[in-house]
């Protein structure tokens, strides 16, 4: 009886042992959370170079309006001249390259005095000429209110060109003079396209269109 006994509890233990399941395989839901990390991980991946691809189309699109040759703005170049001379009023501003790279030319008069200053439009080095006293029938403000600008509010000169070009309706914008005609003040924007050249004159404070004329 007692032999009996020890064989059924064996035989119980030895039933239980082959019914235990098998604990080697890995847990769905570590499966699960790798997966999770490597889409996440690709959709940044992706993300990144979407935003990078964009990025590089907006330098692209700047870098066909913007003229690398010219880091220094008008308004910069104004104060510059103003900085120096104080109490002159600008009569003219001329921005090209007849130097082999971009300067600005700047002239104004005081009530004695005519100025001319030479910027570099890319480091804002200013070369001033020695000022030259005004005949006498200019002296007194006389030529300072008569030819005196308006350089308040100005449009930039790459606003200038991009309304000059799109009147033309192609061509690249080289030259700018700033200049004043029956009380408005205006850029003369010169517009190369091919072997034609246009001069468009464009309000500088509303960017209105005045004229356009082709050189001969």
């Amino acid at each position: 009886m007692k032999s009996k006994v020890i064989f059924t509890g064996l035989f119980s233990l030895l039933l239980l042992a082959g019914c235990q399941p098998n604990q080697t395989t890995t847990p769905s839901s570590t499966t699960n959370q790798s997966s999770e990390t490597t889409v996440t991980s690709t959709n940044k991946t992706e993300e990144s170079s979407t935003t990078a691809g964009s990025a590089a189309s907006t330098d692209s699109s700047s870098s066909q309006t913007a003229n690398p040759d010219i880091k220094v703005s008008a308004d910069r170049a104004i104060e510059l001249f103003q900085n120096k001379y104080p109490d002159a009023a600008i009569t003219s501003l001329e921005l090209d390259s007849d130097w082999g790279s971009y300067f600005y030319k700047i002239e104004g008069v005081d009530d004695q005095n005519e100025y001319s200053v030479k910027i570099n439009a890319m480091d804002e080095k200013l070369e001033a000429e020695n000022p030259e006293q005004l005949d006498r029938d200019e002296q007194n403000g006389k030529k300072k209110s008569e030819d005196g600008l308006d350089v308040s509010n100005l449009i930039s000169i790459e606003e200038a060109g991009k309304i000059a070009v799109e009147k033309v309706g192609a061509g690249t914008a080289t030259d700018w003079d700033l200049d004043k005609e029956l009380g408005t003040t205006y850029w003369d924007v010169k517009v190369k396209n091919g072997n034609q050249t246009t001069n468009v004159k464009i309000n500088s404070q509303t960017g209105e269109v005045l004229s356009s004329e082709i050189d001969d």
